[in-house]
Order: structure tokens, then sequence, then C-alpha cells
């Protein structure tokens, strides 16, 4: 039987670019409802090239392609926290990327979110593997981080952004449990929310392990 996993980080009242306020209440109005109010890059989320370029394609213009389909999950770790990631650390796996993947690397970083440094000394894409992946013309690309590149450094946030978007690359941020997953290629399922002329948005991410279209091979 196919397993679901499900690698989206649980939004919550509070944590950085999320709040929720009653709207309804069963004892007021006879149901219960929230506003939600969602930063578009909070938690686990997708980017779309107009996150970095005002001429961008926006998130309700991603591809669905891009979003479905078998995805590769490279485990890196361990990793040094702000090491970043070169090519060579995706050792022979490396070898079985090609035009139209999706890749997600596993860092382990988001096992614990709520550390003090969450967002100041995570691992990072390095620009010489952005292009490469570029090159490649992957479909998309996921890490289990807050971003793919380091958040207080415009210049390398911006370089490396750019380099995967104008690459036509998807790209989600913030995946949580990879970890869990048991197979180095699932069925990916990775939603944004449909925000019309959005820099991105909130995502719901699935792996499906054992989905008749990746089979049950550990490799």
């Amino acid at each position: 039987m196919p397993r679901i996993v499900d690698l989206t980080m649980t939004l919550r009242d509070g944590m950085r670019g999320v709040a929720f306020e009653p709207a309804r209440r069963i004892e007021e109005d006879g149901w219960n409802a929230q506003t939600l109010r969602l930063y578009s890059h909070a938690g686990t989320h997708m980017d779309a090239p107009r996150h970095f370029d005002d001429a961008g394609a926006t998130i309700d213009r991603v591809a669905l392609e891009k979003c479905v389909g078998p995805a590769r999950i490279v485990d890196l770790t361990p990793v040094e926290p702000r090491e970043i990631i070169t090519l060579d650390r995706l050792g022979r796996s490396a070898e079985s990327i090609g035009e139209g993947d999706r890749v997600l690397l596993r860092t382990g970083w988001s096992d614990d979110p709520d550390r003090a440094d969450y967002r100041a000394r995570f691992p990072r894409v390095g620009i010489e593997l952005a292009r490469w992946f570029a090159e490649r013309r992957i479909a998309l690309l996921g890490v289990d981080a807050p971003s793919v590149a380091d958040v207080n450094d415009r210049e390398e946030l911006t370089t490396v952004h750019r380099a995967l978007l104008d690459g036509g690359i998807a790209i989600v941020e913030d995946l949580v449990n990879l970890g869990a997953l048991r197979k180095n290629v699932v069925m990916l399922v990775a939603l944004s929310l449909k925000v019309l002329d959005g820099d991105g948005a909130p995502a719901r991410v699935i792996a499906i392990e054992g989905h008749p279209r990746v089979g049950g091979s550990s490799s």
C-alpha cells in the first residue's frame, strides 16, 4: 500500500508571518471561523519568479507539471551550520539528476524549527550548484531550511534565487519530515495557494512512497 508522508510545516498563530484571529464562534454565530493573516513566504512555501523580478511569472502561473511527479531525495546529513552546499556534496546522486527532475535536499535543519539560530545559520545552496541545477533544467528544488540562500545576505539571496528561478525551477522552502522518508524516490505533490499575481505562497506538500509511477524501489 502507498505510504503518505506530510512534508509541510504546521502553521501556528504567532510563528513568523502568521496570525490567526477569531472571526466567528459557535456560541455566538453558530459556527467557528478564523481570519488568517499569512506572509507569502511563511512556513512551507513556494517561490515564484515574481519574488525577485517585478516582470517575473507569478505564483498562480507556476506550471502544475513541475509540482506533481517523481522526486529524488538527496540525503546530505550530517551538515554543518551555515554550510554552503556544493555539487560535490550531491555525490553519486548528481549522476541521476536531469531535465524535468524534482530534487529535495535533506539537511535535517527543519527538525528543530524553534531553535534560536533557525534563520541565521542554516545550510544553503551555493551559487555554483544553483547554476548547475539550472543548466540541468530540473523542474523543482525543495529544501528543509527557511531558504535556498542566506536571508541575511541580500546579494547571495538574490543571486541564488535568480539563478534558480530564471532557470525555470520552482523553489519550495521550509520542508519538514524528509528524514521520515524510507525511499530515495517518491511521488511529490507540492501545491501552493493560488494567489493572483503572487510572489509566492504557503504550500501543502506531501510525498507518496510506493506510488505506481515510481515503484517500490529504494534507489
